[in-house]
């Protein structure tokens, strides 16, 4: 990712609400292609790499694989290993329901059961009415939208925790500690 300063130039008011678009805009986006192109567009090749590595050791450490495995596979540090275990130590909310997503995701309509008139998929689309409620709670929940901002900026301060505790002494020590038959300089 770029380089960056420690100290932003923005007020806290304004970071949060620059952020709080960007997480709506993130949300707008409807499909596996519309993200490809919002990434793509906002990030160079080697950031989508780094944030799908992360991804990866994230999901591997979920599944109980050990470091000298996981940076075999990705080819990443200890350090980066080390880093994003810390990170699902400290909450990992977001690397969890990531993954859970990611592992629940629905299946694509098969042509044989989009033309089998019996099947769910058609049941769903010749009775639409009977699924009201549940379309009714989706824009109830579209409503509660302070409530929703509420949870985002809880979560946005977290950030500030985690960029306290990541510093390069911090991360010089990490690295120090999983690199075999090295140091970290003082």
């Amino acid at each position: 990712m770029a380089k960056f300063s420690r100290g932003s130039k923005l007020s806290p008011n304004k970071r949060q609400e620059l952020v709080l678009a960007f997480c709506q805009a993130i949300q707008s986006l409807k499909n596996e292609e519309e993200v490809a192109k919002f990434l793509t567009d906002l990030l160079s090749p080697q950031e989508v790499e780094m944030l799908a590595k992360r991804l990866q050791i994230a999901e591997q450490l979920l599944a109980n694989k050990k470091y000298e495995d996981i940076r075999a596979s990705i080819k990443v540090s200890y350090g980066t290993i080390a880093r994003v275990a810390t990170w699902l130590g400290m909450s990992g909310e977001g690397f969890k329901i990531v993954i859970s997503r990611k592992k629940s995701q629905k299946k694509e309509v098969s042509l044989e059961e989009k033309y089998d008139p019996y099947s769910s998929y058609n049941f769903k689309r010749r009775y639409s009415q009977y699924y009201w409620p549940q379309l009714l709670l989706e824009k109830i929940l579209q409503a509660s939208d302070a409530k929703h901002k509420q949870k985002i900026t809880t979560i946005l301060q977290s950030m500030v925790v985690k960029r306290e505790t990541f510093t390069p002494e911090f991360n010089k020590q990490v690295f120090a500690s999983f690199a075999p038959g090295k140091t970290a300089k003082k």
